[in-house]
């Protein structure tokens, strides 16, 4: 199939280039700076570009700017199962009504007792986030601050308390389909298998596109960048921050 013609004025309409957000585009949580957003520009000139974050769609807007569904042609918050293309939403999909509220809420005290048996130095508030597509477990808190979310990643990453956490819940709710995706530094994402950042790929089956990129920084095995990393379909690029992504990115299209 050929490359839809939106994108023929590009000089590699036939190439997308999908990018993580924390950690690949942004700072952790931060914002995206200007250099970044130049060589982005840039890189539309020459081919398509996207973003797949595990985040809804307001969160990437903080970091992005809120010209995000301008500047990218393609916007998968969630994973894509909310998606924007040249600006204009597509078909989403909801994870209560994949769920239905009686597991749901079995899941969910599940995890607030969990957290409250937590020993850990701070907690502070929004322990899940209810999202369209998944909910976001936060041990600490969302509301932590970014001092205080360093110091949750580095007291983690000693005692691997996310990693056991997703372990319990995948002993606890066996009978469900679930997958769990460790990201960023404070939480893990719970959704239905399949809805992984792979999810975004169903929206470009019948683009035409040749070549796909992805530039991620948690490609490990249970990171929420590894399945779409390790995709068949997909060239993956694995990062550990932004300036990473740029200087990859001007050795593949100088």
């Amino acid at each position: 199939m050929a490359p839809i013609t939106e994108f023929s004025k590009r000089t590699q309409p036939d190439t997308i280039v999908l990018f993580d957000v924390d950690g690949t585009l942004t700072p952790a949580r931060g914002s995206v700076s200007q250099e970044m957003l130049d060589t982005l520009a840039e890189l539309r000139k020459k081919v398509v570009i996207g973003f797949v974050g595990g985040s809804d769609l307001s969160k990437q807007v903080e970091q992005l700017g809120a010209n995000v569904t301008q500047d990218f042609d393609y916007c998968f918050a969630e994973n894509g199962l909310t998606a924007y293309r040249l600006g204009e939403q597509m078909a989403s999909q909801s994870f209560i009504e994949w769920i239905g509220d009686e597991e749901y809420n079995k899941l969910v005290n599940f995890i607030l007792r969990y957290i409250a048996d937590m020993d850990l130095p701070k907690k502070r508030g929004t322990f899940i986030e209810f999202r369209n597509g998944m909910i976001n477990v936060s041990p600490i808190g969302r509301n932590c601050s970014r001092e205080e979310r360093n110091e949750f990643e580095k007291y983690d990453l000693e005692r691997g308390l996310r990693r056991k956490f997703v372990e319990d819940l995948k002993a606890a709710f066996s009978h469900l389909d679930l997958t769990y995706s460790i990201g960023g530094q404070i939480s893990f994402d719970v959704f239905p298998t399949g809805w992984d950042k792979t999810y975004c790929l169903r929206h470009l089956e019948k683009e035409g596109f040749k070549t796909i990129h992805f530039f991620g920084d948690k490609t490990f095995k249970g990171g929420n960048d590894y399945e779409i990393y390790n995709h068949p379909d997909v060239t993956g690029h694995a990062v550990t921050r932004p300036e990473d992504t740029i200087a990859i990115l001007k050795e593949l299209f100088p």
